[in-house]
């Protein structure tokens, strides 16, 4: 076997030596099953979930056993009422996240490629990026009231920021040495994004995507919760106030399920869309 030095140079490595079974002493072991893990983790949040109101250690009044709010969550589920609540929930997360994409995509590569442009705005930047959108709230309802547009105020501002300064590092971390020789063979500007910017910003792009995908889950369901649009916020705020307890930690699980899946298909696209890429032909390999 060859390792390839620095310089470009190779040199003979000698193999590993077997240990038991005749496995190289080297080479990986195979790790723990992560799913069956996962599910074990689980069960035993679920065990304790159930002990606790049992052993009166929290009142049931307070916190239903798990089997109570699963069967709770199971009931809704026969409802028409609960994927509306999912389907407002999903549009308000999509959308947000869709216009908070383009804009940030397109303003960043803007930056990037106007650098006293974006020394100019820094400040604008640095003041903007740390107002939480939840302080937007009464500017949303006084807007927009109860509309989805409330919604997409609070998750577009959040996510945008997210992406943009992912894209910013992205642009700037172009390695000089390929601009130059993009330009030296004579490719334009527009070339010049697609195979020199494009590639290097890609990465840097899809972890704030994978960043803000949670954030607008979040924020969709806070502007439901507080402001009162569509969605399931709305739906624990009800059975909050006509005191469904049980339904109020249903919905919380519906919520965190829904966070679980749409992290799941985040990742499942980065990987898909980042397959050249060295950190995830490492895991594939791995």
């Amino acid at each position: 076997m060859t390792e390839t030095t620095t310089q470009g140079t190779a040199r003979e490595r000698p193999e590993a030596p077997a240990g038991a079974g005749g496995r190289p002493r080297g080479a990986a072991r195979t790790g723990p099953n992560k799913p069956l893990l996962g599910a074990v983790g689980i069960v035993a949040f679920l065990g304790m979930w159930e002990a606790v109101p049992h052993l009166g250690l929290v009142s049931e009044r307070f916190l239903p056993p798990a089997s109570t709010v699963l069967a709770a969550l199971a009931q809704r589920a026969t409802t028409p009422g609960l994927w509306i609540a999912v389907g407002d929930t999903l549009i308000g997360w999509g959308l947000g996240l869709a216009i908070a994409f383009v804009a940030a995509v397109l303003l960043g590569f803007a930056m990037g490629a106007l650098p006293r442009v974006r020394a100019f705005t820094n400040s604008t930047v640095d003041f903007l990026r740390p107002i939480p959108s939840v302080a937007l709230i009464p500017l949303a309802i006084l807007l927009y009231g109860t509309d989805l547009r409330s919604t997409l105020l609070l998750v577009v501002y959040a996510c945008f920021w997210l992406i943009y300064i992912q894209v910013l590092y992205g642009v700037a971390d172009v390695d000089p040495v390929a601009e130059q020789t993009a330009r030296s063979y004579g490719l334009g500007r527009l070339a010049r994004i697609r195979y020199v910017v494009w590639p290097t910003t890609l990465p840097y792009l899809m972890t704030g995507v994978r960043l803000a995908a949670a954030v607008a889950l979040i924020l969709a369901i806070t502007a439901q919760l507080i402001i009162g649009s569509p969605g399931i916020g709305q739906e624990i705020a009800v059975a909050q106030s006509s005191g469904a307890v049980s339904s109020v930690y249903a919905l919380i699980v519906a919520t965190g399920a829904l966070g679980v899946l749409i992290n799941i298909g985040v990742r499942v696209l980065e990987r898909r869309v980042l397959r050249w890429h060295t950190s995830v032909r490492g895991e594939a390999t791995a």
